[in-house]
């Protein structure tokens, strides 16, 4: 998920559900609904249906003891804003006709065969826990990580907790043109006095501190017209304190007639751009940025071919790119190496090109090529009974609101499903009745809600003693055990 909010705009699903009536029938027995996941996709597709079904029931299961998922581990540290949600979502599990079970892997603690035997409906929501691969030399050489595992570094993410990335380097090389490769730029060189005051985890705070990296590139394969970062996100780097933006005039040349009919915001922000090509150091504040000691810029028309390696083999000194040209234009623009390459030191590579979602069970059909479930509406193709939702649905692209919309469109399908009799709710189904005794049967112990909330209380009174909004605990033992595990 794209770290921040976006413009609204009425998707098919959203007018499905604002044309349909506006709670279910809830005569009969009651539906059991399981959903899979318990960040944006998961929560937004439980609340949809408790909202418009006064009978369902709806169970939430998560890996990870805490729940969120990428609201409390990928939206940046310093957007606490975007992380409000976390109140309705909240609500939600308070629900009494909801019930959230952590620290349970579906896959491995449970099937979703089983699954589907307990509930009369199972969504999958789990999103894209792995990422995309560069594919080219010296990608394992140390200093090389995926924005994936830095972002989780310094949210707290406990698979990513040990990472100890090396910033012993002056500077750092991109990836990616998107908000999660300006996240992590504006993170790099931020003032710690501004850290300090976020839910940044206490590690990777005094990592940065001891951090030598004063430069950050950001390399895209194609052009200014197609970076997917958006102008909230590359305001907030161009006002960074103590950090000056580089960007080179010669890239924009011609582009202010390019962009006269393009959409607004893609104006707007290639125009934002323009400008800050054309500014004078200086121009625009009393401190001149010229003096800063610390530096950003956009390269352009460059793909990586190979990180290079130091003397000795393990570490990364740079990158090779080869120089490209495009071909077509707009989103749909092709980047086609042109033969010329150029070499660019750098001792940091982090690659922000996408995160890809993981098959999750073999009873489920996955396309591995585009890295989702199949499936129409949310409805797993051959699989009646079975949806999907949020990035392992679509892929993974768009903000929050855009997985709310997709949520609300698969949730739905499921009431859709429920009312039209596809769904078969004549037969009860136990719930987490039949799932807690295979839980019980293999040594797993569900996290509750309530559990969750003395882990969140246990949190924000260790942030509230060094001045921040929380301290995440990151080890799911000290979790476990601050609950009386």
């Amino acid at each position: 998920m794209g770290p921040g909010g976006a413009c609204w705009r009425v998707p098919r699903g959203f007018k499905r559900w604002l044309s349909s009536s506006s709670s279910s029938s809830s005569s009969g027995p009651a539906p059991r609904v399981c959903v899979v996941g318990s960040g944006p996709a998961g929560f937004y597709t439980a609340q949809h249906i408790l909202k418009h079904h006064g009978g369902a029931r709806v169970d939430i299961y998560e890996k990870l003891p805490v729940p969120f998922g990428l609201v409390r581990f990928g939206v940046a540290p310093d957007h606490p804003e975007v992380k409000n949600v976390i109140n309705a979502f909240t609500q939600t599990a308070r629900s009494e006709r909801c019930a959230y079970y952590g620290n349970v892997t579906v896959g491995r603690d449970v099937t979703v065969a089983e699954l589907r035997q307990a509930y009369h409906a199972v969504v999958l929501s789990y999103g894209a826990e792995d990422n995309r691969v560069l594919g080219i030399p010296g990608e394992n050489l140390s200093g090389v990580y995926s924005a994936r595992e830095f972002v989780g570094w310094y949210n707290g993410l406990p698979e990513n907790r040990d990472l100890k990335p090396d910033l012993s380097c002056e500077t750092a090389l991109i990836l990616g043109h998107g908000n999660v490769a300006l996240d992590i730029a504006r993170i790099l060189l931020s003032p710690l006095d501004l850290l300090r005051k976020t839910d940044i985890t206490d590690g990777s705070l005094a990592a940065l501190a001891c951090s030598k990296v004063k430069r950050v590139w950001l390399v895209g394969r194609r052009g200014p017209l197609q970076v997917a970062f958006t102008i909230k996100e590359l305001r907030e780097m161009i006002n960074l304190p103590g950090a000056r933006p580089v960007l080179n005039p010669a890239d924009f040349t011609g582009l202010e007639n390019a962009v006269k009919d393009a959409p607004r915001p893609r104006k707007r922000l290639t125009e934002l751009m323009i400008k800050t090509a054309l500014e004078k150091p200086g121009e625009k504040t009393m401190e001149a940025p010229a003096a800063a000691p610390r530096e950003w810029g956009l390269k352009f028309q460059r793909s990586p071919q190979e990180v290079l390696p130091t003397a000795d083999g393990r570490r990364a000194r740079g990158i090779r790119m080869a120089l490209t040209r495009l071909e077509g234009s707009g989103d749909s623009a092709k980047a086609i190496p042109t033969g010329d390459v150029e070499e660019l030191e750098c001792g940091l590579v982090l690659s922000s090109i996408g995160y890809r979602s993981l098959p999750l069970d073999p009873a489920v059909p996955f396309d591995t090529q585009r890295g989702i479930i199949p499936n129409s509406s949310g409805r797993v193709e051959g699989v009646p009974g079975l949806y999907c939702s949020g990035w392992v649905k679509r892929g993974p692209t768009g903000v929050i609101i855009t997985t709310m919309n997709d949520s609300f469109d698969t949730a739905q399908s499921v009431l859709e499903d429920l009312q039209v009799g596809t769904l078969d709710v004549s037969t009860s189904r136990e719930g987490f009745g039949a799932v807690e005794s295979i839980l019980h049967s293999r040594g797993v112990r569900p996290v509750s809600f309530s559990d969750w909330e003395k882990i969140d209380a246990a949190e924000v009174a260790r942030g509230k003693a060094a001045g921040k909004p929380r301290e995440k605990i990151v080890d799911p033992q000290e979790m476990l055990r601050l609950i009386g595990r």
